[in-house]
């Protein structure tokens, strides 16, 4: 958590409110958010002057493409291919477990958990706050490959929401894996962005077993999950995202998803469909939901 739908959410909201604006300078309350460059100062001095063009999603990064010099005008463009070299560079976010990116006034009263204070322009600040303290921010200075700084990216497999993403790719990406279905939707090289809550939601809507061990998994059914992939990140999306913890879109509002999940978080309950007892499972140390009626 955040996942997928919850980025996007973020994406679409720092879309809304932040491009065509500069960064007039920071402040970084915990050093070790920064992940590059080492020195907070330099983060600092690299963004500040920077005008935000557009904010991409890639699996669970988000990515601010920075311009520079008067005239430097952005325009949303996502999901549309990044520019590989932004004359600004790049300004890159991890959200991890419990970050939040809040859009609000210079004076509201900072959140104990303020990790990262950036100043924009007509009086504006973005805080990254987290209490988990595992969130990341990135600057990758102009001309510099952007993968090279945030390795993780050169790690995602292709995006659920790609042309890449065929019956054909999930099915050559499950093929020969000796492992739970569950756990391999989890592997960020298998589907970027996937994670727990709709790898379970998923799972249901296609009828597959979270234990069910990849190569079981038939060749009908690998069409099913991945419609359903598609499907449940899309509803999520709609509602804002999922909290059942502390996810917050950049206004500060909770996501809707979880009064209308499947399986997720309701273990003990019953199914919507079949009216069967919701079961709950450790797989690979995680949670898995699921309805032992419905899905085989």
């Amino acid at each position: 958590m955040p996942e997928l739908p919850e980025v996007e959410t973020v994406r679409r909201g720092l879309n809304q409110l932040t491009v065509n604006r500069k960064i007039t300078g920071g402040d970084v309350l915990l050093n070790r958010t920064i992940a590059h460059p080492f020195s907070v100062d330099e983060f600092i001095h690299g963004i500040t002057g920077s005008t935000i063009s557009t904010w991409h999603r890639r699996g669970k990064y988000l990515l601010a493409e920075l311009a520079r010099g008067q005239g430097d005008k952005g325009t949303i463009l996502s999901p549309l291919p990044p520019s590989p070299h932004p004359p600004g560079g790049w300004l890159g976010v991890h959200l991890r477990m419990t970050g939040q990116l809040l859009w609000l006034k210079p004076e509201e009263t900072l959140h104990k958990h303020t990790r990262v204070r950036l100043f924009l322009a007509e009086q504006q600040e973005l805080r990254f706050v987290d209490q988990r303290t595992f969130g990341q921010m990135w600057w990758v200075p102009p001309g510099v490959a952007i993968e090279s700084v945030i390795t993780g990216l050169g790690k995602l497999a292709v995006d659920p929401f790609s042309p890449e993403f065929t019956v054909e790719y999930l099915a050559n990406k499950l093929h020969n894996r000796r492992r739970p279905i569950k756990t391999a939707l989890l592997d960020q090289s298998v589907v970027a962005g996937l994670g727990n809550i709709y790898a379970d939601e998923a799972l249901f809507k296609s009828g597959v077993l979270p234990e069910t061990v990849c190569t079981d998994v038939q060749p009908k059914q690998v069409d099913l999950l991945r419609t359903a992939i598609i499907q449940v990140l899309e509803t999520s999306i709609q509602a804002g995202g999922t909290t059942f913890s502390n996810f917050l879109n950049v206004n500060g509002i909770n996501g809707n998803y979880g009064g209308v999940a499947w399986v997720y978080n309701r273990a003990g309950e019953n199914c919507k469909i079949c009216g069967d007892i919701i079961q709950r499972i450790k797989l690979g140390g995680r949670s898995s939901h699921f309805c032992p009626q419905c899905q085989h």
